[in-house]
């Protein structure tokens, strides 16, 4: 092709470029009025007003967009809590001797039920004996001296200091009596709560001190379970409230107890609270130390339920598409939790109220939508 071919062929296709801006860019106008070319604004053809975009967009608000939607429902969270506790016994005592001594009988044996006060074992008690017993003379012979006394001042051969000096060594002297029968007492080793004797950890004849070990008691009355918390319940356990405990080693068997002390703060390192709950167990099926399943009901917190199809993102966060009347209206959500079928959200949704899951993707804020499966949008109304 010739030179001057190229340059006419290069020339009519800047006309044409220059054409289709001068005709659909919409500042056009005003740029050639400020370059002085408005003389071809008259030379481009109007465009058709049935293309415009503003009828174009009229057209598309006009159209009923088919839909598939399912209502709303509600579900109820933080209305159950599930937690794994240890059981205690309701007392547990470690018997010691007050004083050291050879064990000279044990008078229970493991798997015994004791009263408060029996005797549980006896240490050797000669010393004790010989010193009850001389204190016992001592006292005697004291209240003799005072009764001489007295007599001698009735006949004023005795000053009244005497006679005082007298009751105060019979004083001493009853005393020292009570102090050797609490010496003879402790060498007798009691119980000092009422329950079950665990595995004895010594036997008799053995040397044993105050920091001797001599039995275990349990008191399992009832049981004593610990158990955590999550923070958000912290407020609604209340002491006094009820609850089941299953044992983990038996979980047919289910047991009712109540929540008796609460911890005064949660655990900043697990964010749970240590409550402490006591249950009944008067037939001493449960010991100390057993694993428990403990199960706690609550009000809780009901949110709209909604499925995971019908939520949407936008750029100021959730929303989902609600049908009203005909018409499409974007709700702003909050979502609480997701579920495997159904997503919890905060939002002025009420039950029954219908969510676009499907065909989201045309839907516009107060467009018009029909129902796929109910025909039009104000059958299904009146319906």
């Amino acid at each position: 092709m010739s030179s001057w071919k190229q340059i006419v062929a290069a020339l009519v296709i800047l006309v044409a470029a220059v054409a289709a801006w001068a005709r659909f860019y919409p500042g056009a106008p005003q740029i050639l009025a400020r370059w002085g070319l408005d003389w071809t604004i008259t030379a481009t053809p109007p465009a058709t007003e049935s293309a415009g975009p503003g009828q174009s967009g009229r057209s598309r608000a006009g159209q009923v967009v088919t839909i598939v939607a399912s209502p709303a429902g509600t579900a109820t969270i933080n209305d159950r809590l599930q937690a794994i506790g240890t059981g205690r016994a309701n007392a547990t005592v470690t018997v010691n001797p007050y004083s050291s001594g050879r064990l000279t009988e044990l008078l229970v044996k493991s798997g015994t039920h004791v009263e408060k006060g029996d005797v549980i074992a006896k240490l050797d008690s000669d010393v004790e004996v010989i010193a009850r017993d001389r204190a016992q003379v001592a006292l005697e012979d004291a209240q003799s001296k005072l009764d001489r006394v007295k007599s001698l001042r009735a006949s004023n051969a005795a000053t009244p200091v005497a006679v005082a000096d007298a009751q105060v060594t019979l004083a001493n002297a009853r005393l020292a009596l009570r102090d050797a029968e609490l010496a003879l007492e402790r060498r007798s080793i009691v119980a000092p709560i009422e329950g079950t004797v665990g595995i004895l950890p010594i036997a008799a004849g053995n040397y044993v001190t105050s920091q001797s070990a001599i039995a275990t008691l349990d008191d399992r009355s009832s049981i004593l379970v610990d158990f955590w918390v999550p923070e958000r319940f912290a407020a609604a356990v209340k002491v006094g409230a009820q609850l089941s405990a299953r044992p983990l080693a038996n979980p047919n068997q289910v047991y009712t107890g109540t929540v008796s002390a609460i911890d005064n703060h949660i655990d900043e390192n697990s964010r749970t609270l240590l409550v402490k709950a006591t249950i009944a167990n008067p037939a001493d099926s449960l010991r100390a130390g057993m694993s428990f399943q403990i199960g706690m009901r609550f009000p809780g917190d009901t949110y709209p339920a909604v499925s995971p199809l019908a939520i949407q993102w936008g750029t100021d966060g959730a929303y989902v598409w609600a049908v009203a009347n005909g018409k499409a209206k974007r709700v702003p959500v909050r979502i609480i939790q997701r579920n495997t079928e159904t997503v919890l959200i905060d939002a002025p949704v009420a039950s029954g109220d219908m969510v676009v899951t499907e065909g989201t993707q045309s839907v516009s804020e107060g467009g018009d939508v029909r129902i796929a499966g109910q025909g039009s949008a104000s059958e299904a109304e009146g319906s």
